[in-house]
Order: C-alpha cells, then sequence, then structure tokens
C-alpha cells in the first residue's frame, strides 16, 4: 500500500500516517520503546506481539473510518521512534483529544512538539474543531510541558481518573481553543522535555 502523505516534521523526520499493513514496523518499535511509554500509553503494554500489535493499528484504523480518531507515525532517519494521535475526535461537538508517545531515539529534538502543532492545525483550520484536549498524569512533566509549549490552559484535574496496575492517578485536563495559537511559549526550548507520551 502506498503512503497517503508524509508531512516532513524536522531534519531527516516525517509524519504519515500509522495503519495495520505496518504493524510489524509498529511491533518492533514497541519492543524499543515499551518501557518508556508504557507508564503513559495504556495500549503499550498490550501490543507485545504480532496480533496484538495488529489489533492496536486496526483499532485506531476504525476509529478513523468513522472520522472519531486518528493515529500517526513519526519517522526518524526512515525509523519509527513514536507517534501521535487523535484519542478521540468529534467534528460534530467540534472536540478532539490528542495524545502522543516517543522512544528515547526520538527524544530531544522537538519532535512531539512540532508534529502535535500540525495536528492542531488541521483540527482547528481544516475541520474547524473548536476546543483541543490534552491528558495526562501530573507525575509525567515532559507531557505538560509539551502542553505549555503549544499554548494549552490547565483546566484542571479528574482525581484518580487514571488506573494504571491496580493504582489510580490523577488525570490533568489542558486545552487550547479555536482562535488561541498553538506556538511554543517564549522562553522555552522546544526540544525540552521531548519524552513526553500523553493519552488515556
Amino acid at each position: 500500500m502506498a503512503i497517503m502523505f508524509t508531512v516532513p516534521i524536522a531534519s531527516g523526520a516525517e509524519l504519515r500516517p500509522l495503519e495495520p499493513w505496518q504493524a510489524a514496523e509498529f511491533l518492533e518499535h514497541m519492543d524499543r520503546a515499551r518501557a518508556t511509554v508504557d507508564p503513559w500509553i495504556p495500549w503499550a503494554g498490550v501490543s507485545t506481539d504480532l496480533e496484538t500489535a495488529t489489533a492496536t493499528l486496526q483499532r485506531y484504523a476504525d476509529l478513523a473510518a468513522r472520522d472519531a480518531g486518528r493515529l500517526f507515525g513519526i519517522w526518524l532517519d526512515g525509523t519509527l521512534v513514536g507517534g501521535t494521535m487523535f484519542v478521540a475526535f468529534n467534528a460534530e461537538a467540534g472536540t478532539c483529544e490528542i495524545g502522543c508517545w516517543l522512544e528515547p531515539a526520538g527524544q530531544g529534538k522537538g519532535l512531539i512538539t512540532t508534529a502535535v502543532r500540525r495536528l492542531i492545525d488541521w483540527a482547528v483550520h481544516t475541520r474547524g474543531i473548536h476546543r483541543v484536549e490534552w491528558r495526562c498524569r501530573p507525575d509525567n512533566t515532559a507531557s505538560s510541558a509539551v502542553a505549555r509549549r503549544l499554548g494549552m490552559h490547565r483546566d484542571g484535574v479528574l482525581r484518580e481518573a487514571a488506573p494504571y496496575r491496580g493504582v489510580r492517578h490523577d488525570l490533568e485536563i489542558w486545552s487550547l481553543l479555536a482562535g488561541e495559537s498553538a506556538s511554543e511559549s517564549a522562553g522555552e526550548s522546544e526540544s525540552a522535555g521531548e519524552s513526553a507520551s500523553a493519552s488515556t
């Protein structure tokens, strides 16, 4: 299957759809990334073989078919190192939630901030989304740093809303509204905190 599109996001880095036919490549990436992203991305710990990796990608393909979510990979020098996704997407309500993840080889290069900014621009300017949400645990400081760099507002905390391995964690809610700039905050480096992973 041909790649539908490729969006350059940095020198040697590109953003493009991540689909079920790429499950083997995705699994190899998850094997490298799992220890880093599993605490933050619930499906990282369940994509452990070709069948489960395919199922993860198929779930997002099904969401895309319903215009309810999408999944994109980030490739650096031809290697899948992370990605970003619309965890939820509701064009009728004008809302979406964005998440991300990144393996160590992709950190410190500003890839997540740039990729997420592209998704926000598309959601707001092409699809008419009014409210973009970002959710992360308070102890995921790299993820909240990305939200700050994107100019997001911290709306509040959902107490003990995110269960992980038998422990319930708080969940921060960040948002950006149409008309607010998804740009880097003054004085903050785009490469700082790029180990971020965020999802619910």
